[in-house]
C-alpha cells in the first residue's frame, strides 16, 4: 500500500541538502578551538579572512613605501625590506600550516608576531599591521591567551605612536586601546555568534534525524495497519461470498447424495442449484481479481437492483422452501456512493447467509429506505428468534463465525449503526443505518 509518509531519496536529498547549506554540512570541520569560527565552513568567516589578509598586505605596503619615502638610502633600509618580505612570507605561510591551534600554528604565529615587533621598533610606521594580527591571534589563541596577545600589541602600537610625534599627544595613548577593544569586541561578538549557530545546527540536525525516524515509524505502522485493515476487508468479503457460496453447494450436495437413490429427480435439482451457487462464486472470485467489487453491482443497475437479484435467487435456490422479497422505498437525491451499496449488499448477503442456516425460517424480506440523509437496509425474518440483549450482543455471539462482527465493521468504517431485535419465536429483524452526509465527506 502506499503512504503519504513513505520516505523516498529525493525527500532525504532534500533534507540533507537543508542540514547542510542552511546550518552547515555536518561533515564540516569545527571552529577553531577558542577562535572566532573556520572560514572554511562560514561564508562570513572566510570573507572577514580574505577582508584581513588583503588589509595586513596594504598596509605592510604602506608602511613599507612610507619609509622608503622618509628615510631613503639609510642604513636600517636593507633591514627594513628583508624583514618586511619575511614578514609577508610567513603570513602566506599561515594557511598552508592549517586551521587548528596546533604547536606548530601557534609557533608560527610567535614568530610572525617577534618579527613584527622588531620592524616596528626599527620603523614605527609598521605599528598598524597590529590590526591584522589581532584578527589571527584571536582566531588561534584561546581566549585568554589571545587577550594577552592583544594588550602586548596595543602596547607596541601606542609605543610607536608617541616614538613618531613630535609632542605628547593623548589621541596616540588612547586611540590604539579603544580600537583593539572595539576589534575584540567585534570578534568576541562573532565568535560567540558562530558558537551558537554551530549549536543551533547541530540540534537542528539532530531535529532532522528525529523526524526522519518518526516518519519512517509511522510509514511502518500505516503500512502495518493498512495491511491488517485490507485484511480484515478480504476476510469479510470471502466470508460474504464464497464461503457463504461453498458452504451452500456443500448443503445442497449433501441432500443429493441422501437423495440420489430415492428421488434421482430432487438429487439432480440440487446438483443444478450447487453447479448455479459455484458459478456464482467463480464470478466473485474473478471480480476480487479484478477490482474487488460485488458482481451483482458490476452488472449494472444499482444497489436496488442488486438486492431484487438477491432476493430472486435466495428464493430460487431454496426452491420453494424460503422464499426472499425486496422492497425499496423512496428514492435517492443522488447516486450512492460505491463503498456504500457494496457494503449494504454485502450485509445483505451476510444476513441471509445467516438466515438460512441458523433461523430456520420460510420467509424473509429486505427493505431499504431511503432518507433525506440516511440510507436504511433492514433484514427480517420469521424464524424462531432468539434472546438479544441491548445492542444485540448475544445474538452476535450466539452465531457461529463472524457474520455480525463483520457487518457491524462493515457499517462502523462508514460511520453507520446496526441494530439487531430479537425475541424467541418472533423472528429476527436487522437494520443497517448508513449517514450520507458523513460517508460522501469520508469518501
Amino acid at each position: 500500500m502506499g503512504s503519504p509518509w513513505r520516505i523516498r531519496a529525493g525527500q532525504r536529498w532534500n533534507v540533507r541538502y537543508v542540514v547542510e547549506h542552511r546550518t552547515g554540512s555536518p561533515d564540516a570541520e569545527g571552529t577553531e578551538a577558542g577562535g572566532l569560527g573556520a572560514a572554511g565552513s562560514d561564508p562570513d568567516a572566510r570573507r572577514l579572512a580574505l577582508l584581513m589578509h588583503a588589509a595586513f598586505f596594504l598596509l605592510l605596503g604602506a608602511s613599507l613605501t612610507r619609509f622608503l619615502m622618509r628615510h631613503p638610502g639609510e642604513a636600517r633600509t636593507p633591514w627594513i625590506i628583508a624583514l618586511s618580505i619575511t614578514l609577508a612570507v610567513l603570513y602566506l605561510l599561515g594557511p598552508v600550516l592549517g586551521s587548528r591551534p596546533t604547536p606548530r600554528r601557534v609557533a608560527w604565529l610567535g614568530v610572525l608576531v617577534v618579527v613584527w615587533m622588531v620592524l616596528v621598533v626599527l620603523a614605527p610606521s609598521f605599528a598598524w599591521c597590529a590590526v591584522p594580527l589581532f584578527y589571527t591571534g584571536l582566531r588561534i589563541l584561546p581566549p585568554r591567551a589571545a587577550l594577552a596577545l592583544v594588550a602586548l600589541l596595543t602596547v607596541f602600537v601606542v609605543a610607536a605612536q608617541l616614538r613618531l610625534a613630535t609632542g605628547f599627544d593623548p589621541n596616540l595613548v588612547l586611540a590604539p586601546p579603544a580600537v583593539a577593544a572595539v576589534a575584540t569586541a567585534v570578534f568576541v561578538h562573532m565568535r560567540r555568534q558562530a558558537v551558537r549557530q554551530r549549536e543551533l545546527a547541530a540540534r537542528q540536525r539532530e531535529l532532522i534525524g528525529d523526524l526522519l525516524r518518526t516518519r519512517r515509524e509511522l510509514a511502518a505502522t500505516e503500512r502495518r495497519e493498512g495491511t491488517l485493515a485490507e485484511r480484515q476487508r478480504l476476510s469479510m468479503e470471502i466470508h460474504d461470498t464464497l464461503a457463504q457460496g461453498l458452504s451452500s453447494q456443500q448443503m445442497l450436495l449433501q441432500a443429493a447424495d441422501r437423495t440420489w437413490d430415492a428421488d434421482p429427480e430432487a438429487a439432480r435439482r440440487h446438483v443444478r442449484t450447487a453447479t448455479g451457487i459455484a458459478e456464482r462464486n467463480l464470478a466473485e472470485a474473478r471480480r476480487f481479481v479484478h477490482d474487488l467489487a460485488p458482481a451483482d453491482l458490476a452488472a449494472g443497475g444499482g444497489l436496488e437492483a442488486a438486492l431484487h437479484a438477491l432476493a430472486a435467487r435466495e428464493s430460487a435456490q431454496a426452491a420453494g422452501a424460503f422464499t426472499v422479497r425486496c422492497h425499496v422505498e423512496g428514492a435517492p437525491a443522488a447516486p450512492l456512493p460505491d463503498r456504500v451499496q457494496s457494503a449494504l449488499l454485502r450485509i445483505a448477503q451476510g444476513a441471509l447467509a445467516n438466515v438460512r442456516e441458523h433461523a430456520g425460517a420460510t420467509a424473509a424480506g429486505l427493505t431499504l429506505t431511503h432518507l433525506d440523509d440516511r440510507v436504511v437496509l433492514d433484514v427480517g425474518d420469521n424464524g424462531r428468534g432468539f434472546t438479544a440483549e441491548p445492542g444485540g450482543v448475544r445474538g452476535a455471539r450466539a452465531v457461529r463465525g463472524h457474520g455480525l462482527p463483520a457487518m457491524r465493521a462493515r457499517v462502523r468504517q462508514l460511520g453507520g449503526t446496526l441494530t439487531v431485535e430479537s425475541a424467541p419465536g418472533e423472528g429476527t429483524v436487522l437494520s443497517a443505518e448508513v449517514p450520507l452526509t458523513i460517508t460522501e465527506d469520508s469518501a
